[in-house]
């Protein structure tokens, strides 16, 4: 038994799955495959998008093999960085975009409606109460997204794919008009939202690993 749960040698247990649940693996590959093929995004433009969401569900097996094929599509270290850093702007807009219902909260008047497009009229207060904080987040927001290896638009693509793995709305809203204003098709976005949904099946999957390996030991 090692005291170390992420072993990349933990991946050998995934071979037991052929015996232990045959059909869902297969369902699975063939949903991974189709996912990842050449579409309306290229190969390295998916598995770019595949390294963010990564991030996202913080699974290190799904981090270390979709760098790999990154890598291997030719994506650079400076665009996998780009990628992350678009995570983290959105990750850190969407704890900002919620606290407008910290201040609903607050307000015995408020509408039941949890979430309306129109609470991020209330943005206003985070900057008014931690106004050098929002300061902060506002310019890192802004770096991350703006053109460097990674153009703006394809930027705009990735951060609907982290706001589809996050589950915010404002973020999708957000983001998705962001992208469409910068000539994204229907096609790349849905694409990019189907490499969401393969990477946090793809999480569960890798997992399977430990727990096949908590189970043996």
């Amino acid at each position: 038994m090692t005291n170390n749960l992420y072993e990349k040698g933990n991946l050998k247990n995934l071979s037991k799955l052929k015996e232990l649940a045959p059909e869902q693996l297969q369902a699975f590959s063939e949903f991974n495959s189709a996912v990842m093929a050449e579409g309306a995004l290229d190969k390295k433009e998916k598995e770019i998008i595949a390294v963010a969401i990564a991030h996202v569900t913080e699974c290190p097996y799904c981090i270390d093999s979709h760098t790999r094929r990154a890598k291997a599509e030719g994506a650079s270290l400076e665009e996998l960085v780009e990628a992350v850093f678009v995570v983290a702007g959105v990750e850190a807009g969407g704890a900002v975009t919620h606290s407008t219902h910290l201040h609903n909260a607050m307000d015995s008047e408020a509408d039941d409606s949890l979430y309306r497009r129109s609470n991020l009229k209330k943005l206003g207060q985070l900057n008014k109460f931690a106004p050098e904080g929002f300061k902060g987040y506002s310019t890192f927001s802004r770096t991350a997204m703006k053109d460097g290896k990674l153009s703006g638009k394809f930027k705009e693509i990735i951060a609907v794919a982290v706001a589809h793995a996050t589950q915010c709305p404002y973020c999708i809203d957000v983001h998705t008009k962001n992208a469409m204003k910068l000539g994204c098709t229907n096609e790349e976005l849905a694409e990019a939202v189907m490499v969401t949904s393969a990477l946090l099946a793809g999480g569960a999957y890798a997992h399977i690993a430990n727990l096949i390996q908590s189970y043996s030991d």
